[in-house]
């Protein structure tokens, strides 16, 4: 009886250094992110560098799976079929949470049913830039054009729905004004249009416009974040004149749910300390991209802050759900 009390007082005393070696195990086998757009995009460039670095700081590779296709359902179903054990990511902006459920209606996914928030990895502010033949040098000048002559004036976007439409339509609101609005397949027809002189007024990511604004070919006004970039310090946020105003693009880690907390934890510790880089910070920065690195409450209520703000901005702009 007294060897079967010291065999079972063992087992009790070795199961937290069990259960700490278990937990410190992991991960013992490749990470998959799966990006829901082609290679080269805003959600793609954050992953593989996040990717690198996390294969660098846990001794496992991290690798890059993109799943384009279906609004982002190709991808939902890529990490539904995975196993819920923290070895499959998805890394994604937040259209695919606020955008696309008001346009497509029988979107198979839904964010508070299958997704868990991991990490808030970055921001990508958009930079709204003028013509010079508008004159304007700077927001407040814009604005006061724009009300001067209602409806003369005219902005490019990426298509119907897309981040830089909705922060167009969202500022109109906000302060009352009447441009009109020419929808184009992408930044790399919208920006062309705008230096050509097409369109008086664009918003779009920093690297699109950045040649063209050291040629002074074109003018930034303001940026759609809630504050400044470190990407361009100089270049005020429309929150400034429109308080809480927020539209930049947010790139996130999610999880499916079920998903082991420990997994999370880590993960979303992980993310946080490389986002904190120096190395990070410049790197992103080159791409037009603030690092931020926060867990998942933070994320979360990111989520369903952007959610809220874009189904406002889709109401202004009456885009119909297909």
């Amino acid at each position: 009886m007294t060897s079967r009390r010291h065999v079972l007082l063992a087992a009790a005393l070795a199961l937290p250094a069990l259960a700490q070696a278990q937990s410190g195990a992991y991960p013992n086998k490749p990470i998959k992110f799966v990006v829901p757009y082609a290679a080269g995009g805003l959600p793609d460039t954050v992953a593989r560098h996040f990717a690198q670095r996390l294969s660098e700081r846990l001794g496992q590779s991290v690798v890059v799976d993109n799943k384009p296709g279906a609004n982002g359902v190709v991808a939902a179903q890529v990490l539904a079929a995975s196993p819920a054990d923290g070895y499959t990511f998805l890394v994604t902006d937040g259209s695919m949470f606020s955008i696309n459920p008001a346009i497509y209606k029988n979107l198979s996914y839904e964010y508070k049913r299958d997704f868990l928030p991991v990490a808030l990895a970055a921001r990508s502010p958009l930079y709204l830039a003028v013509h010079p033949k508008t004159g304007v040098n700077t927001l407040q000048e814009f604005v006061a054009l724009a009300k001067s002559k209602p409806g003369a004036l005219n902005y490019g976007s990426s298509g119907i729905g897309s981040s830089h439409h909705l922060t167009m339509e969202a500022l109109k609101a906000a302060l009352g004004l009447d441009i009109q609005h020419v929808p184009f397949k992408g930044s790399a027809l919208s920006v062309p249009a705008l230096i050509g002189g097409q369109v008086d007024v664009a918003f779009s990511a920093l690297p699109s416009l950045s040649g063209f604004v050291k040629d002074n070919r074109v003018k930034l006004l303001a940026t759609n974040a809630a504050q400044r970039s470190a990407a361009a310090p100089g270049v005020p946020a429309i929150a400034e004149l429109v308080p809480g105003f927020d539209f930049s693009v947010v790139v996130g880690v999610l999880a499916a749910t079920g998903t082991p907390a420990a997994a999370i934890e880590r993960i979303s510790s992980e993310i946080e300390k490389i986002a904190k880089s120096p190395d990070t910070i410049q790197t992103l920065a080159n791409a037009g991209i603030d690092a931020v690195g926060s867990g998942p409450a933070d994320y979360g209520r990111t989520v369903l802050a952007e959610n809220e703000r874009l189904a406002s901005a889709i109401k202004v702009a009456g885009i119909k759900g297909e």
